[in-house]
């Protein structure tokens, strides 16, 4: 379903900038198109499509090929309309079945050859944060929001003031999961109601007490679930749209008088909404009870809106991502001392070396690098024994505020292979980046963290020169997906750097004997 603008204009449009969000949900993949005027985006068409990509995950929590290719036919027809954007105008998001499945690469690596454009696999916790962006940019009404969205497979429940998130939670709560699991049947009875809102309710128990506690001015619900039972409450008699428990135990009732989804007929609701919506009703009901909510508005920005917002310039992601990595390093206790240094020396590295890697200034790759650096030591909170190891799966697991789910992955990797062998094997499959481009990366924190591995600082050292020349020896295969091609050396104004640092120089020599194992090639 497509909802075009009357002011809709040409993305060539002079002095316009046109930006696109991808929503790519568990029920339904959305997107929209808007222009940057002045302070503000201008909404210049939605499009829709119904999917249900929660409904291909099989026992095993894989998608079947046939959900696959409805989410392939459906990006297909996005591209349609994204043909003149650049790369750096496209956000594409995708949240819960693709967190859940386990071939969620082979739908990824598809997607390549018919949307060029990268897709974030995003983390629940940061799904909720772009969920209130959303909204908060969208609904300033109220200056202390609790946000609310149900979708296919999970529901985010945000409290937050201003443009700050406070609290963030998303559950493993979605109209399609729920209605696999507790209307499977297509039974519509009050059993089968009561089930579903106690499971919830199970599930809300830990958190009921803290979100009351905070408290709100207002509560908003946002996105298709929240959406269809408002239409149809306004189709019951209920002008005013607002939602309350009163009328969602009304429209159980409603529900209940009748025998299958089927034969749900109900003024507001759409064809391809009503197999989910007695679940969705379930759920809201649930939320209503266990956090005491008098009554809910309906809010038009969700997950999309909060993509663009933070697309444009002025609301940039790298103010957020430093802030979650800087917190990060606090809570774990890290040399700040240290591991500045080791960031100056590795973003030296790269100045020197990242022309000859096709690594442009100030990319993504450049900041991944950087704040691996930072957070390289996080693990030794836990023990020193390992360290690495486990700071990556610190950098894995915890929620990371302005990250996607491959961007904590890069940085769990980069940590991963920061020191001992280099156990290439054990690399994540990522779908947005290449080995091409993370191998490098590795290599440079290697060196930066074996030049600082006294903790004198750099200062104690004559500057050095990293630089990278192809083997060209004829007897190996360029692979591009490893630096077996790839020669690379470190070299000082000073010649007598080696013998003046003995203990440096043994490092070296043993880290030179990790690279030959994984068939590198570091000469200095």
């Amino acid at each position: 379903m497509t909802e075009p603008n009357v002011e809709e204009t040409n993305t060539t449009e002079p002095n316009i900038r046109h930006i696109a969000a991808i929503d790519l949900g568990s029920n339904s993949f959305h997107m929209v198109v808007a222009k940057v005027i002045g302070n503000g985006l201008q909404i210049v068409s939605r499009h829709k499509q119904q999917v249900r990509l929660a409904d291909g995950l099989d026992d095993y929590m894989n998608l079947d090929n046939a959900s696959i290719q409805r989410g392939l036919d459906c990006l297909a027809m996005f591209a349609e309309r994204l043909l003149d954007f650049s790369p750096e105008n496209v956000r594409i998001a995708a949240t819960h079945t693709l967190r859940q499945a386990n071939n969620a690469h082979i739908f990824l690596s598809r997607s390549k050859h018919v949307l060029p454009f990268p897709i974030e696999v995003i983390p629940g916790v940061e799904e909720a944060r772009l969920i209130y962006l959303g909204v908060a940019h969208t609904q300033p009404e109220w200056e202390k929001k609790l946000v609310v969205d149900i979708g296919g497979g999970s529901t985010e429940m945000i409290i937050g003031e201003g443009f700050e998130p406070h609290l963030l939670n998303s559950k493993q709560l979605g109209c399609v999961s729920y209605t696999n699991k507790y209307f499977h049947n297509g039974k519509l009875s009050k059993k089968n109601f009561s089930k579903a809102i106690l499971s919830v309710e199970q599930k809300l128990e830990s958190l009921s007490q803290p979100y009351k506690k905070f408290g709100w001015d207002a509560a908003l619900g946002s996105s298709g679930t929240i959406k269809a039972i408002r239409e149809v409450l306004i189709g019951l008699g209920y002008e005013d749209g607002l939602i309350t428990l009163e009328r969602l135990k009304q429209l159980i009732d409603e529900l209940c008088q009748l025998d299958q989804i089927e034969d749900i007929n109900l003024d507001g609701l759409t064809d391809d909404r009503k197999p989910v919506f007695a679940a969705g009703v379930a759920i809201l009901y649930a939320i209503f009870k266990s956090l005491s909510i008098d009554c809910m508005h309906f809010s038009d920005g969700a997950l999309r809106e909060g993509l663009m917002y933070e697309m444009e310039e002025r609301f940039q992601r790298s103010d957020i991502r430093m802030r979650t990595t800087e917190n990060l390093a606090t809570k774990h206790q890290v040399d700040f001392v240290h591991a500045n240094n080791v960031r100056t020396q590795a973003e030296l590295f790269l100045n020197q070396v990242g022309k000859s890697l096709d690594i442009e200034p100030n990319s993504e790759l450049c900041s991944l690098l950087s704040w691996g650096a930072l957070l390289h030591e996080v693990g030794l909170s836990i023990s020193y024994k390992g360290f690495h190891r486990h700071s990556a799966y610190i950098l894995q697991h915890t929620n990371m505020p302005g990250f996607n789910q491959e961007q904590q992955q890069v940085l769990a990797a980069l940590v991963r292979f920061q020191r001992k062998a280099l156990k290439l094997q054990e690399m994540p499959e990522l779908s947005i980046y290449k080995p091409k481009q993370i191998l490098p990366l590795i290599a440079m924190l290697r060196l930066a963290i074996v030049l600082n591995g006294q903790r004198k600082g750099s200062s104690e050292l004559a500057p050095l020169t990293l630089s990278i020349v192809d083997v060209g020896d004829g007897n190996h295969e360029k692979d591009e997906n490893n630096a077996h091609y790839q020669k690379w050396k470190l070299t000082s104004s000073n010649s007598e750097w080696l013998e003046e640092n003995r203990l440096l120089h043994a490092d070296l020599l043993t880290e030179q004997s990790y690279w030959k194992n994984a068939g590198w090639h570091l000469k200095f």
